[in-house]
């Protein structure tokens, strides 16, 4: 039996009812996974986002009135919001300022919430996902094009001066409990080559695709596709941010970086475990050089295992690792069996014992078979989440 449409007005003020159609989610069960056990997310109860939602609360939205009215809409036992199709936040208004980009390209996700992306080609352009002081959040299957600020500001004091931006991809805020999985960030088509100058400089509108910071925990980030940006993961995004410690447990694996400039990621304080990634990148791309892949910031704590970095031009393993800081405040990083440009990554002049046991079991692919195993799974609208559907 088919349930019915469900019609809410709660935005008529602004955008009119918005059609939210029910789908018995007995019909589409990959909605209802939980983290697997092979990640931070899975520790300390687990992750299942909007796993528990009763039939009532499980929509699918194609435009961006749907989608507000299904995240504001009060809820008893979770929800889960199916995008269906390419959603742009603006509605076809482009952004006149910068208030007004932070208010109508915000996407809020409350706890108890999944969010997936139906077939191969679902998500959002201007749009900023916010993860904030919330639990139990799902982002599944969606590609993400990285929001370009309109409004991007001169910095003189940044090094010898340079813009920046505000507004990421997903921000990840003060949050517990966040599953990030089989999503494709990108700058393109709005790469950073095509950015006009000022003050001498490209003037940079893009922040970071996916930041996780001020004490969030027990965050896992798995089969991501991120491609063609500059500053594109912080763990932690301050050495002021002292609360951060004992936090920040994070774990990524099997994620495709490709031609990113750096911050794939750059850490501070946390408990970071890095498997299976896999990096491509070029010292003297056109538009996203690579400077560096992992960064070793303030009090970091990273154990790797079997990570793949095909970095052309990299003289030496500190082109792929690099410390950020030294003496007391220094991080650690131990690798095991990490390969960079098919040979041993080396020390890096890390730490040769794991800053802190891994507390749940995986099994890491040998290094050399991360490249192809990453390029046929890593991203949305591969075959492994629809083939999900099916089961």
């Amino acid at each position: 039996m088919k349930r019915p449409s469900l019609v809410l007005c709660a935005v008529l003020a602004t955008a009119g009812c918005a059609r939210l159609a029910q789908l018995d989610p007995a019909n589409v069960p990959h909605v209802r996974q939980a983290a697997p056990p092979d990640g931070w997310a899975a520790q300390a109860g687990g992750t299942r986002g909007g796993a528990e939602a009763p039939a009532a609360n499980v929509f699918t939205v194609s435009d961006a009135a749907q989608l507000r009215a299904a995240l504001a809409k009060p809820v008893e036992g979770g929800r889960i919001v199916q995008v269906n199709g390419i959603i742009d936040m603006s509605e076809g208004r482009p952004y006149t300022n910068h208030a007004d980009q932070s208010k109508r390209g915000r996407v809020v996700l409350p706890s108890n919430t999944t969010l997936v992306g139906l077939g191969t080609r679902s998500g959002f352009i201007e749009a900023h996902l916010l993860v904030s002081k919330v639990s139990q959040v799902v982002i599944r299957n969606l590609h993400l094009r990285n929001p370009c600020d309109v409004e991007p500001r001169w910095d003189p004091k940044d090094g010898d001066g340079n813009w920046n931006s505000e507004f990421d991809a997903v921000s990840v805020v003060a949050a517990h409990h966040v599953w990030v999985d089989r999503n494709s960030f990108t700058d393109a088509p709005f790469t950073d080559d095509r950015q006009p100058l000022g003050n001498g400089k490209a003037m940079q509108c893009h922040d970071g695709a996916l930041d996780i910071r001020d004490a969030s925990d027990y965050v896992t980030v798995s089969y991501n596709h991120f491609a063609l940006h500059a500053k594109n993961m912080l763990i932690g995004a301050s050495d002021k941010a002292e609360g951060d410690t004992g936090h920040l447990r994070i774990t990524l694996h099997h994620n495709l970086f490709e031609y990113i400039a750096s911050r794939a990621p750059r850490v501070r304080f946390g408990q970071v475990h890095l498997f299976n990634n896999y990096h491509v990148g070029d010292r003297k791309h056109p538009a996203y050089p690579h400077g560096y892949s992992v960064g070793v910031a303030k009090q970091a704590r990273i154990v790797s295992h079997a990570n793949a970095f095909e970095i052309a031009g990299a003289r030496s393993c500190r082109d792929a690792i690099k410390p950020f800081a030294s003496g007391q405040d220094a991080g650690s990083y131990s690798d095991a069996g990490s390969l960079l440009n098919g040979a041993p990554l080396g020390a890096c002049g890390a730490e040769s014992a794991p800053s802190f046991s891994v507390p749940y079991r995986f099994a890491p692919l040998a290094a050399a078979d991360v490249p192809a195993y990453a390029r046929a799974h890593a991203g949305a609208g591969k075959q492994d989440i629809q083939a999900e559907a099916r089961h």
